[in-house]
């Protein structure tokens, strides 16, 4: 919770601003009813600065994009690339610098244009104001405002700054930008004795970037800029580090291990080969050079960021839009989304469910503003209906609320509980223009919060009739008769008892409760006092509404239980009315449930919070603050959070979240620019299918991580050879045609692996554990020791085939290592790297159970991945050009049929693996995902 409002230094310590009369206030802040001078607003913009947001000086740009091309595999390649420059290779050189280039900019680019929420909190304030100064009213830059500006209020006007309210006309303000919760809020002029534990409660205060709902009112400056509760939100905001990604660690770790693998491999052979003599240093320097080409794969970081441009594709269509590529991922690692209410798990459309008379109970259907309903439970015509139709009639007149329609939905201006009854009234044909004609309102009591009610005072046929609503319990306290069937009855103890059950009842399954009542008002009533007015009333019913639960989101709910999702509720509502709406969609799954105030909050230990973590909670009226602390709490307990929000007060906690969820239609700028997903229908339920894609994401990175890897063997074995040999067997494939693969004919390929479906059941399985790496023993033994291996017996076999059935049978030293033959034999080689990958291709698509049971044209973007390294391939063994860069020769039509046999050799291994291990062992944990 922030402190009290802090008060210009000219003024008395007199304590917080909110407990201070109205005329006390301009004491306080040195101001009074006719505004500043122009003096004192020249010195106090000197003492205070402008009202604007200041920006948080973010890491240099220079040294932001120099990150990119500074991590592991980034420095591993350029020392590739100077290597190929000292080696008399420039093409090789230029090659691999271009990889680096690209992808550090693509990167880059991806990190630039994420983190703007400050900027956005910006633009949420106002350009202008109306001040008093000087005794007259102004129009005046918002930055120029100062503590002690009187501010005009009026119905549209988007507030300032903080201010005391000092004088106001059913003033009602739209705090949703600071709460989450959508319900203006009555301010009142009025000192409060104690502050309430969220600032935002207290009623005499108005904050910076609400909009005035209705009415008018005056309000004294009392704080400006980043001393405002926007302010703090904003350097909130800019203070919380959004934490790296599960895939962006793993990314990391990833680029270690290759680095280790290519590095520690080529100095231990190259050691070996120059400790025995046969290898000199250039050729060691080459030989380094094609380790490192062959084990770093530089293909996967644009694989990997391809994959997941393609994801967010997919996931756009579920209505979820990803602004950060690594989010995807994320999802599918979420343990915990902890979810706001208001909107998301509900429609944020108040809607009237029963209306209670003492001659029956009523129910209407339909849902949200739309007038379309009926009314159910009491029969057309009966005493009964009668009653119902006085206690809206009357509710209804009561209200301020206005309904419009816009491309084809009804929306509110006012407060939605207002806006509730009347279309209640809709629903049971009561015709609402031709009720005001014939009981035109001549005064009104505003709500107050203290009375916790609001009148109105109507002429009807030359009478004065009062119509009042509010808590049903003070209302009820001030009856003294009830309507029953008609007529109005003393109200005895028998009904009072009767009023009350069914107050309980209602309020007992979350419904919000309005009790409605009125008197016939004698004489002139000079004093229209709340004292004089409201008394000896009539109590005509009970009116119950709720914000209905998206029809949607049980079914979402469940979902993320069979997911091993837990779901955590934290809004800014009523502990008591988010409890109720946790039960109607399936949020809790026990009768016990802890519901956590902010002000309890406020008290416990981190440790007392972890343990309340541990339990079925929810936590209510929560500010930024409270947000974020839960937050972290739940990330230093090992789960992967997501985060849903839809105000300025959830920017923290989105920004702090590992996966930052935003509402799409209904939330603010700042939300949307600190999340990494927006949802385009603010509904929970989409949220569960991007989990969903999620998890496919990181089984198909997986995928064809295991399908990259495989190459890498072959890749690397024909140097090994090299080396050992002295020499003497000449280089099966190059530094070129490995580049040829990596960047060339595996891409695509890849990238179809990238788009395999979710696969059946992804969503019954608890989510990844953060313990387990994206490259795990499994997957690398099943690359490089199975696969690989069968896959660079291939291409030397295949390679020296060649040499064999051109007059060197049997020969394997001393092989010619230029001329056609030569370029011939490379080509046969990179061919066997490419058909034999097809086979990979499938065989990759699952790892535990049989390729048959996957289907040929599940995925068809496999085909097309067939075809283009098959033409790239074409290309490289034919277009001149591309054989000087590569180093390979044109091959007869009839080499080709050397190669298709080959296709089926990965699979067939593969699928003997599975029978002779896979099948008859439980599945490791590191390979269930994949």
């Amino acid at each position: 919770m922030s402190g009290p409002v802090t008060l210009p230094p000219a003024a008395a310590p007199v304590g917080p601003i909110e407990r201070l009369r109205a005329g006390a206030v301009y004491d306080a802040t040195d101001s009074r009813p006719g505004g500043l001078s122009a003096d004192q607003v020249t010195a106090r913009l000197v003492d205070h600065g402008p009202n604007v947001l200041e920006v948080a000086r973010p890491r240099p740009l220079v040294l932001r994009f120099g990150a990119h091309f500074t991590h592991v595999m980034a420095l591993l390649l350029w020392a590739g690339s100077l290597a190929a420059l000292l080696a008399g290779l420039p093409a090789l050189g230029v090659a691999i610098v271009l990889v680096n280039v690209i992808n550090g900019v693509f990167s880059f680019w991806q990190e630039h244009k994420a983190d703007r929420a400050t900027e956005a909190l910006r633009r949420l304030l106002p350009v202008y104001a109306r001040v008093l100064r000087d005794d007259r009213e102004v129009r005046v830059a918002a930055e120029d405002l100062v503590p002690g500006d009187v501010m005009l209020l009026d119905e549209g006007d988007r507030i300032s700054a903080d201010g005391r309210v000092v004088d106001h006309a059913e003033l009602r303000v739209d705090q949703s930008t600071l709460t989450g919760e959508t319900t203006p809020v009555r301010k009142t002029s009025e000192p409060v004795p104690a502050a309430a534990g969220n600032r935002a409660d207290i009623p005499n205060l108005v904050f910076a970037g609400t909009n005035v709902a209705s009415g008018r009112g005056k309000a004294v400056v009392v704080a400006t800029g980043m001393s405002t509760e926007f302010g703090r939100i904003a350097g909130l905001t800019q203070a919380t580090v959004a934490d790296p990604s599960p895939l962006q660690q793993e990314l990391a770790r990833l680029s270690k291990l290759v680095s280790v693998i290519a590095i520690g491999v080529g100095t231990v052979l190259a050691g070996i080969a120059l400790a025995v003599g046969v290898m000199d240093i250039g050729d060691g320097l080459v030989f380094g050079l094609g380790m490192i080409v062959a084990f770093v794969p530089e293909g996967m970081l644009p694989t990997v960021t391809l994959s997941l441009a393609m994801a967010t594709q997919r996931m756009a269509e579920r209505h979820a839009l990803v602004k950060r590529l690594s989010a995807v991922e994320t999802l599918g690692s979420t343990s915990v989304i902890c979810t706001d209410k208001t909107g998301t798990l509900t429609q944020n459309e108040m809607t009237v469910r029963e209306a209670f008379v003492l001659a029956g109970a009523a129910e209407l259907d339909g849902v949200g503003y739309a007038p379309v309903g009926r009314v159910h439970g009491v029969d057309e015509g009966s005493p009964a209906a009668a009653d119902v139709a006085v206690l809206l009639t009357t509710a209804a007149l009561a209200c301020n609320a206005r309904l419009t329609q816009a491309e084809g939905r009804w929306t509110v201006l006012g407060d939605p509980t207002e806006a509730a009854v009347e279309v209640a009234c809709a629903k049971a044909g009561i015709d609402l223009e031709a009720a005001s004609r014939s009981a035109p309102r001549v005064h009104e009591l505003p709500f107050d919060a203290r009375r916790k009610r609001m009148s109105t005072l109507h002429r009807v046929d030359g009478r004065l009739v009062l119509h009042t609503k509010g808590a049903p319990r003070e209302l009820l306290a001030l009856c003294v008769r009830a309507r029953l069937a008609g007529a109005d009855q003393p109200l005895d103890a028998a009904l009072h008892r009767q009023i009350e059950e069914a107050n309980d009842d209602m309020s007992r399954r979350g419904l919000r409760v309005l009790a409605v009542a009125r008197r016939e008002v004698e004489g002139a009533t000079g004093d229209r006092s709340p004292e004089q007015l409201e008394r000896e009333l009539t109590f005509l019913g009970l009116v119950a509404m709720m914000d209905p639960p998206r029809p949607e989101v049980a079914a979402a709910v469940d979902t993320c239980h069979r997911a091993g999702i837990r779901t955590v509720m934290i809004t800014g509502d009523y502990g008591l009315t988010a409890e109720s709406i946790a039960r109607r969609v399936g949020l809790l799954q026990t009768d016990e449930v802890r519901i956590v105030n902010g002000d309890e909050l406020d008290r416990l230990s981190d440790d007392d919070l972890a343990r309340a973590l541990g339990g079925e909670v929810l936590f209510a009226r929560a500010s930024p603050e409270h947000k974020l602390r839960i937050v972290s709490a739940l990330q230093r307990l090992g789960h992967v959070v997501a985060v849903t929000g839809d105000g300025v007060n959830d920017a923290p906690a989105l920004k702090k979240a590992d996966i930052g969820v935003a509402m799409g239609a209904s939330g603010t700028d700042v939300a949307r620019e600190a999340a990494d997903m927006i949802l385009l229908d603010d509904n929970f339920a989409s949220i569960v299918s991007a989990v969903e894609e999620g998890r496919s994401v990181y089984t198909n990175i997986r995928r064809f991580t295991s399908y990259i890897f495989t190459s890498n063997a072959p890749e690397a074995v024909p140097f090994m050879v090299f080396a050992l040999s002295g020499g003497r067997i000449p280089l099966a494939l190059g530094v070129m045609a490995i580049l040829s693969i990596d960047l060339g004919t595996d891409l695509v390929p890849a990238l179809a692996l990238g788009a395999e479906p979710p696969e059946p059941g992804v969503m019954d399985r608890p989510p990844r554990s953060q313990s387990q790496h994206l490259v795990t023993r499994s997957l690398l033994e099943r690359a490089y020791l199975l696969l690989g291996a069968v896959q660079s017996v291939a291409v030397m076999a295949v390679f020296f085939g060649w040499y064999w059935t051109h007059g060197y049978w049997g020969q394997v030293l001393d092989l010619p290592d230029d001329g056609d033959l030569y370029h011939q034999a490379v080509s046969m080689a990179l061919a066997t790297v490419v058909f034999t990958q097809i086979g990979n291709l499938f065989a990759q698509r699952s790892t535990t159970t049989s390729i048959r049971r996957v289907g040929l044209f599940s995925n068809r973007l496999v085909w097309v991945g067939i075809a283009s390294e098959l033409v790239i391939v074409a290309l490289i063994v034919y277009v001149p050009v591309l054989q000087r860069v590569v180093g390979t020769g044109s091959l007869p039509p009839t080499a080709w049929l050397w190669l298709v046999p080959l296709v089926p050799l990965l699979p067939v291994a593969d699928e003997l693996r599975k029978m002779l291990g896979a099948r008859r062992r439980p599945i490791p944990k590191e390979v269930i995902a994949a």
